[in-house]
């Protein structure tokens, strides 16, 4: 038989020439979405070192409780202990949570208060060791010296850099021949990689933590992020907590609760609630009893996805990476992923030792966020 140069396949029979039928896309169905690292969306600046830092402040707490066990004559104690006397004054008019009686201070010793019970021509009502006391305002002296003067310090935060990385290794036969739905394989192996990469990058901002010793790594600790959900320690709330609406699983009553205590002590502006998919389903329930069709409907819409109450419009965000049994309700103005300058992701050609060709892909990125009471967490929820 002639040589005629030809590939031919054969199936039981001599045929001409015979084309594969493969499509030119290549099809991925791992998923790599990252939609907390969208809504977010790129920093405005770069980290300048592994320690990234950032200054927070607050003012002069106007709430306080009452930490006196002794208390003996609730609706007629004119003295009794705080929990924390530096924010009183003599002059100030405070009033117990849930309360309408007013009390004016007239001296403060340590964490003591000597007080006027049912000022105002109000009616004294009992008070109770761990109550909460308002402070409304104080009403100074005509011609009085100015009062001592009261500041807050300004607290350093910070977090430290991560190194994301991953090797890409192509043989040199692998670079020279063709292939089905890509022009270039060692470019579609950077593209797959910086994928994982960012997918691990949202991963880990929702969930990193760092060790316990040496946090600034060295050769044998990693160095590692400290993520949302670490972070946040001030308003956590789970089943069972005191004032927390009862039952395990999520609904209405639980996301007010915690949009109400984060409005109520910062002024975080909660706009972003950021859920697994179970719990996504659990939001869409709160409209099942509202839900209305009209009979020529013919699509069923089952789906929430903006949350709009009192305290604030929220956006709620489905990621693959929240915990099944967790609700995070954030504040995105606080909340930033730097990179460290010069090392955002990116490519770095290595040398070859053989008949390949070989890289790296590398990023170093920190987690910004700020004010971690402007933010809240809900566990362990069914």
């Amino acid at each position: 038989m002639a040589f005629t140069g030809k590939a031919t396949y054969s199936a039981g029979i001599t045929l001409p020439e015979i084309a594969e039928d493969v499509s030119d896309l290549i099809g991925i169905i791992s998923p790599s979405e990252v939609p907390l690292l969208d809504a977010i969306g790129d920093p405005l600046r770069e980290a300048k070192s592994t320690y990234h830092e950032w200054l927070e402040d607050s003012l002069v707490p106007n709430k306080d409780t009452v930490s006196d066990s002794s208390i003996s004559d609730p609706d007629g104690e004119t003295s009794f202990d705080v929990a924390n006397g530096d924010r009183f004054r003599a002059g100030d008019q405070i009033q117990a949570e849930n309360s309408e009686e007013l009390i004016l201070i007239t001296g403060v010793s340590g964490n003591t208060i000597t007080v006027v019970r049912g000022y105002a021509g109000t009616t004294a009502e009992n008070i109770a060791n761990g109550q909460v006391i308002k402070i409304l305002g104080n009403a100074a002296l005509e011609g009085d010296d100015k009062p001592a003067a009261r500041f807050t310090n300004r607290v350093r935060c910070g977090n430290y850099t991560q190194i994301f990385t991953a090797g890409v290794e192509v043989s040199g036969t692998n670079i020279a021949a063709g292939h089905l739905g890509i022009s270039d394989e060692m470019d579609y192996q950077k593209a797959e990689r910086l994928r994982e990469l960012v997918r691990d990058l949202e991963n880990t901002v929702i969930n990193g933590g760092q060790p316990s010793a040496n946090p600034q790594g060295g050769a044998s600790v990693r160095r590692s992020m400290k993520g949302i959900v670490q972070n946040i320690t001030t308003n956590v709330f789970r089943p069972g907590s005191s004032g927390f609406p009862s039952g395990t699983g999520l609904d209405e009553a639980k996301i007010n609760y915690v949009l109400r205590q984060i409005w109520e002590n910062s002024n975080g502006n909660v706009d972003l609630i950021v859920v697994g998919g179970y719990q996504k389903r659990k939001i869409n329930s709160f409209l099942i009893t509202s839900r209305s069709f009209w009979p020529a409907d013919k699509a069923y819409t089952d789906m929430v996805s903006v949350y709009e109450s009192d305290f604030g419009v929220c956006r709620i965000l489905t990621s693959r990476w929240i915990p099944q049994d967790a609700v995070l309700l954030l504040d995105s103005s606080r909340i930033s992923v730097l990179p460290l300058a010069g090392r955002s992701f990116h490519f770095k050609p290595l040398a070859s030792g053989g008949d390949y060709e070989s890289g790296q892909l590398i990023g170093e990125y920190t987690l910004e966020f700020k004010n971690e009471a402007a933010h809240g967490l809900i566990r362990d929820l069914v």
